[in-house]
């Protein structure tokens, strides 16, 4: 656990300005950071490339945080009388010999979001800096603010048989940019992104990659023949590991323990078996394909929420007095197709991003039907949705696809994926890098025309025509599934994970958070009806249980 410290400066920070980025290489990152400072604290971070977290205190008190562009590296803080603490970690800002308050409305996030946005943390008084923001302390006063923030300048048209090569000139810089000598290795799930990475490791490094890549044996979820095809094409160093449900049962307190705050993405825990396995064959560092599909329209949603979008097209008067009207009479609820057409206009008159919070879980199970009532009087509930609409006007653009884009940068990488990988590649100790966020990618997906990342409605269209031939086409063409975990089958099947499922909603039940009644039915008559849908309920209280247990006796109420 990281302790409060005087100065802290991690990750690998890149100063544009050359001065600095001698500073650095001579006195240290810490060095070139307090020069750097004397610009301004929003000057000096937005100066900066690569992944980083920083935080300086000054003899003055002063007290400069900020994180990059994605939070790949992260830093909390807290107020303490007349100073401003901070740790890497929340559960380091609560020392040892205090009770740690947990904030009910960073357990109800959790529950909505399936993990804890920042700058909230699941501890009441301990905050998290967000991606590409700074924090300034100073003479008592807190200033939280966005150093950077997504802006699209992407009105010049791009030509694929123009750009195409100096495309992939910039993959390979950037995959080579995060080699560190050791050898080369990299997640590999048979997607876009990490076929991509793979083969261009190959390229960089003078010789073919190691690949880890993980398995379930449950239809639907396994999709190893494509990592098989990505492996042979580019003849790499390949690994599987099959997960098995009893992985599951000893993993699970394990990952849920390591992480300094609840964490519900299902898929940690295979992500936890391929770096455990990639670490147990010698490999330091692995590299990841995160970020590719954000940057570059890889996300079937853009393509479903452009059709929604096109309804705000159709002149508002038509929409109110003629089809509106119409698609809500009775008659057309008895007709399949039109009824179809009532739902589309439904889903399309609630603007963004609500639209996307749609199929959102717990809207769908209904948050009485989840929470306690008393619970529910300590939080906002409207809260999420509120902070979600912040987010989605930050970003620069007119275009619906880029807004989309930038929301994800937030939500999708900074709050899940990133720790997701980050987390759990901590845990079997080795370190990972993600080329597909470097800056020059970054850069030029914020010039990149709308339609070539989307082109119609084929996702990521440019990416894709610009790997063709240095890609397997059946990578190019496989639809994105990811490192999804079939743990609601398992649990229908496997007495040892349904036992620590059953046993861990039995604990979560006696807390006051969620309804006893709820729990019991989610696991004896939804689980079974459905696995597949409502195991992701399951898997996140379950998960919130195991980190509650993990913590005690350090945790003190709910207030």
């Amino acid at each position: 656990m990281n302790e409060p410290q005087e100065s802290i400066a991690v990750g690998n920070p890149v100063f544009r300005d050359t001065r600095l980025a001698q500073q650095a290489r001579d006195s240290g990152p810490i060095a070139a950071w307090r020069a750097a400072l004397s610009q301004g604290p929003a000057k000096a971070a937005v100066a900066v490339d690569g992944e980083f977290a920083v935080a300086l205190r000054e003899p003055s008190g002063r007290t400069f945080l900020a994180v990059d562009r994605f939070a790949i590296r992260t830093l909390c803080y807290r107020i303490v009388g007349n100073e401003l603490r901070f740790a890497l970690r929340a559960d380091a800002l609560v020392g040892a010999d205090e009770s740690a308050v947990l904030d009910p409305q960073a357990i109800f996030d959790y529950v909505y979001f399936h993990v804890i946005p920042s700058p909230r943390t699941i501890f009441k008084g301990v905050q998290r800096v967000p991606a590409g923001h700074y924090v300034l302390f100073e003479n008592g006063q807190l200033t939280v603010a966005p150093y950077w923030s997504p802006t699209f300048d992407d009105t010049s048209p791009m030509s694929l048989a123009a750009e195409k090569e100096r495309f992939r000139k910039l993959l390979l810089d950037s995959v080579a940019a995060q080699l560190d000598g050791s050898k080369g290795a990299c997640f590999l799930s048979g997607g876009t992104d990490s076929s991509t990475v793979a083969g261009m490791i190959g390229l960089a490094s003078g010789k073919p990659a190691a690949t880890y890549s993980i398995g379930f044996q449950a239809e639907g979820y396994d999709e190893m023949a494509f990592a098989r095809i990505t492996a042979q094409h580019f003849k790499t160093e390949h690994h599987e590991y099959y997960v098995t449900p009893d992985d599951l049962v000893s993993g699970i307190p394990a990952v849920a323990a390591h992480y300094d705050q609840p964490f519900g993405n299902s898929s940690a825990l295979p992500a936890y078996y391929c770096a455990r396995m990639a670490h147990d064959d010698g490999v330091s560092r692995l590299l990841a394909g995160d970020g590719g599909d954000e940057l570059f329209g890889g996300n079937t949603r853009y393509a479903k929420q452009r059709v929604f979008g096109a309804y705000q097209r159709i002149p508002e008067p038509m929409r109110r007095a003629v089809l509106e009207p119409i698609f809500r009479t009775r008659a057309m609820a008895r007709a399949p197709l039109l009824r179809k057409g009532a739902s589309y206009i439904e889903q399309a008159r609630v603007p963004m991003p609500d639209r996307l919070q749609t199929y959102n879980l717990l809207n769908l199970l209904g948050i009485d039907n989840v929470f306690t009532a008393g619970f529910l009087e300590s939080v906002d509930i409207a809260s999420p949705a509120r902070q979600q609409r912040e987010v989605w006007a930050q970003a620069k653009t007119g275009d619906l696809v880029n807004r989309m884009l930038a929301f994800d940068w937030r939500y999708t990488l900074a709050e899940t994926d990133l720790p997701k990988v980050c987390g759990t590649a901590q845990l079997a100790n080795v370190s990972v890098g993600f080329p597909m966020l470097d800056a020059r990618l970054l850069d030029y997906a914020l010039r990149m025309p709308p339609d070539c990342k989307l082109k119609g409605l084929r996702l990521r269209w440019f990416f894709k025509e610009a790997l063709r031939g240095f890609l397997p086409d059946e990578t190019i063409t496989k639809k994105k599934q990811g490192f999804g975990l079939p743990f609601g089958v398992w649990a229908t099947r496997h007495d040892g994970l349904r036992r620590l499922a059953s046993d861990s909603l039995g604990s979560l039940a006696t807390r006051g958070i969620i309804r006893p009644e709820f729990l019991k039915e989610l696991l004896e008559e939804r689980l079974p009806s459905h696995p597949g849908y409502y195991g992701e309920m399951i898997w996140i209280l379950m998960m919130l249980e195991q980190w509650i247990q993990s913590h005690q006796p350090r945790l003190g109420r709910v207030t």
